[in-house]
Formats: C-alpha cells, structure tokens, sequence
C-alpha cells in the first residue's frame, strides 16, 4: 500500500476503506509517512470531508495507536467529559468530584490551555505540590480509591494524534470538522470509558463561535462516538461571556473551591456542571432519567461529599490535606488589584468574551506558544455578566497584575470587551442536548 495513492484517492474525493486508514495511522505513528503526505491528507480532508464510517476508522486507529486503558477491575462506571474550551471554564474541577461522590470512576485526562482559552492543567498547577503528570500507577490508584484524578495526557495515549494534531496546526487545516472529531474522539476513547459526555461551546469565546458550526461539530462527536462503541452525548452551552465570574489560574481554582464549599457560586457555572453531571450519570446507568441525575448531582455539593472527593484528590496527587479550608495559605495572587471601571451605566448587552481571554494571556496567565512559562497568580474575577445592571463608575471586573503597565492593557482590553446599552438581555447557559 502506498501513501500516496492513499492521498491521491481522497483527493478525488473517493472513500477511504479501513486498512487504508489503518495504513496511514501507523505511518503517522511509526514515521512511515512524510510530514508533506500527512499535510497533504490532511488538506485532502479539509476540502473533501469525511464520510461516518470513515470517521470512525480514523477515530479508532488514532485511539489504538498507543495504550487504551482498561477499569475492568473497577465495580463501577467509567466516564468522562470533554470541553471545547472556553474563558472562565473551570467546570471540570467541580464536576469530576462530584461525580465521583455519585458512584461513577472518573479518570479524566486533561489539557493545558492554547490560545485564549484557559486548561485544566494550568488551574492545577496552581495548587503547590499536585502533581498534573503522574505515573500509570499512581493515576490508577487514585482513580481506584477517591473515584477521580484528573492529570495530564501522557506520551502513551493516541501518539498518533499528537503527530498529525501538530503538523495540521502549522498547515490551515485544523478547522476541519472531520479531524477535529477523531483528534477528540481518539485521546478520550484512549482512556477506557463506559461513557463520555461533551461540552461543545457556542459563542465568542468559543473555539467556534458560529452557532452553526458548533452544532455540525457536536452532531459529528455524538455520532461517531457512539459508533466506535462508548454511549455519547453533548450538550451545547453558551461561551458569549465568561462562564465563571474569574478567568486566570489561581483565581479560577478559588472560584471553583468556594463553589464546592457553597461561599459563592456562579449560577450558569451551577446550570452547566449540574447539566453535565446529570448527563453523565444518565449515561452510567447510575440514574433513570436526567431529573434523577439532577437532583443526585444537587445532593453531592449541598451534602460536601462532592467537596470531600476534591480535597482526597488534591491530597493524593500531592496537595496539601487542608488546601480546601485554607487555600488562601497555597494559591498565590498578584499583589497589585485594581477594580476595572465602566464610565457609562446601563446594562451589559455583549461580551467579546475572546477578548477576555487575550487579556488574561497577556497578563500572562496564558500561553502564546506552547513553550510559554505560565503565570497562575494572575487574571480577572468580578466578572459582570450579560443583563447585569451597571451603574455609572461601577466595576464591571477586577485584575490582578504584577505591573503598572499590566493592569493598564488589561483594563484598556476589559473595558473594549464589554458593551453596555438600555436593554436588559437575557443570557442562556445551556442551549440544547444531543443524544445518540
């Protein structure tokens, strides 16, 4: 078989069959392929698409290119979730520990964060001494004895999507619906999952604002996860703001302890973590319907039990054992605070909310390249959202910066993000659910 027959056929807009797929996947793992011909698939598929069966080839050959954990020693379900990205989305703190005080096994393997939207990872590192890259053994043992651990992709997990991902990304060609689906699909699928739930973001923070597009994105995760065996569902949420009242890491990490512990929780934040929970726990089989998931969800925050999973999994991935009655002690903030001031009252029409995140990178709470050191004591919170009422010289956010010059750019960047009018909008935080 040769590579590029492989790549003249797509280009012609043929089908590709398994083996063929098969055949380029292990090229890309092995090196037995160019870079120039895993490009020039890749541009093949950019214009000519994927069909279903397709997708599912390249999903599983990508997913069975390194390891594929196996829970079968665990006597309860595997799950997981998986967000598109977004600014202020710290879901995944509060969701897999909660999920795990409801009996699911969440294993969930996280990202660092790229471009305006912010990572799991990063939030993680804010906490001093957990460790986000454990070994196998030790990822295992938390997962077995807490229910969650939430860690960094290792080198082992889809070799092959790490390859392909970083040749698409310097050749125009990650927007690709199709490969965006098996680059997902293929590292979450390499974790063993009974169930997976996503959370594809719709907006202007979102990694695809169109309404449209998310939609064509979400339907093509759900159809192909299912088809390659693991029950999968989406729900579609709104990124037209800040989903937390904080955007940053450290700032970000407390916004998510004190939702836990009840001091202050952001209600689309609640609406869209609940959602998800309930979503998840429909899927494993650990509840009848979505209300059931609901109220099982709501009970595992207002009873601490989802509060007490986190602390277990800070402490057994390193943390301190009291970071949730004093994190004030471990997370470090920039000292120089400084409200940010709306001249105009009124109320909050719109957020350019990927303004909001460039702000926070170039705080230097994110990354411009995927070298970049992060600072985690910087960023935003007080956040105001959309319908907010904003009298005049009223705060609409507050930074936390280490210069002068720092606060006056992320002030001058907040301050064009927000628009302020005479009417009162109505925000949504989670548009509609996706099933199989």
């Amino acid at each position: 078989m040769l590579a590029q027959e492989i790549i003249r056929k797509k280009r012609d807009g043929g089908r590709l069959n398994k083996d063929e797929i098969q055949f380029f996947v292990d090229g890309i793992t092995n090196g037995g392929v160019s870079e120039g011909q895993i490009s020039a698939l890749a541009m093949a598929v950019y214009f000519q698409g994927m069909e279903l069966d397709e997708r599912v080839a390249l999903t599983l050959a990508m997913r069975d290119s390194g390891v594929v954990l196996d829970w079968s020693e665990l006597n309860g379900p595997v799950v997981d979730k998986h967000s598109t990205g977004g600014v202020g989305d710290n879901v995944s703190l509060m969701l897999a520990p909660a999920l795990a005080a409801c009996g699911a096994y969440v294993p969930m393997i996280s990202g660092r964060g790229l471009g305006h939207t912010g990572g799991t990872l990063d939030k993680f590192d804010s906490i001093p001494g957990y460790v986000t890259q454990p070994d196998n053994a030790l990822f295992r043992k938390v997962t077995k004895e807490v229910g969650c651990a939430i860690i960094g992709q290792t080198a082992d997990l889809a070799p092959a999507d790490k390859r392909f991902y970083g040749i698409r990304d310097v050749t125009a060609t990650v927007e690709s619906i199709h490969l965006i689906t098996a680059s997902i699909l293929s590292k979450k699928l390499a974790a063993g999952l009974d169930g997976l739930v996503l959370d594809v973001k719709s907006g202007s923070g979102a990694f695809m604002p169109s309404h449209e597009q998310s939609q064509i994105l979400a339907k093509s995760l759900v159809t192909v996860a299912n088809g390659a065996g693991v029950e999968t569902s989406a729900l579609l949420t709104d990124m037209n703001e800040p989903l937390a009242t904080a955007a940053g890491n450290a700032i970000e990490m407390k916004n998510a302890v004190d939702f836990l512990t009840g001091d202050h929780i952001d209600p689309r934040n609640w609406e869209i973590t609940v959602a998800l929970g309930a979503e998840m726990l429909r899927i494993a089989k650990l509840v009848e319907t979505f209300e059931d998931g609901v109220s099982k969800m709501e009970d595992a925050y207002r009873s601490g039990a989802a509060t007490e999973k986190f602390s277990h999994m800070v402490t057994a991935l390193g943390g301190s054992g009291d970071f949730v009655e004093k994190m004030d002690k471990y997370l470090t903030l920039a000292p120089k605070v400084v409200d940010i001031i709306t001249p105009k009252a009124g109320y909050v029409e719109a957020i350019n909310t990927r303004r909001i995140g460039i702000a926070v990178v170039e705080l230097g709470g994110g990354r411009r390249k995927a070298s970049d050191e992060i600072d985690h004591s910087v960023g935003l919170d007080n956040l105001a959202g959309i319908g907010d009422k904003i009298e005049q010289d009223q705060p609409i956010a507050r930074v936390y910066a280490h210069t002068d010059d720092q606060v006056k750019r992320a002030m001058e960047m907040v301050q064009q993000a927000y628009q302020i009018g005479e009417s009162k909008i109505d925000s949504r935080a989670v548009y509609e659910t996706i099933t199989g």
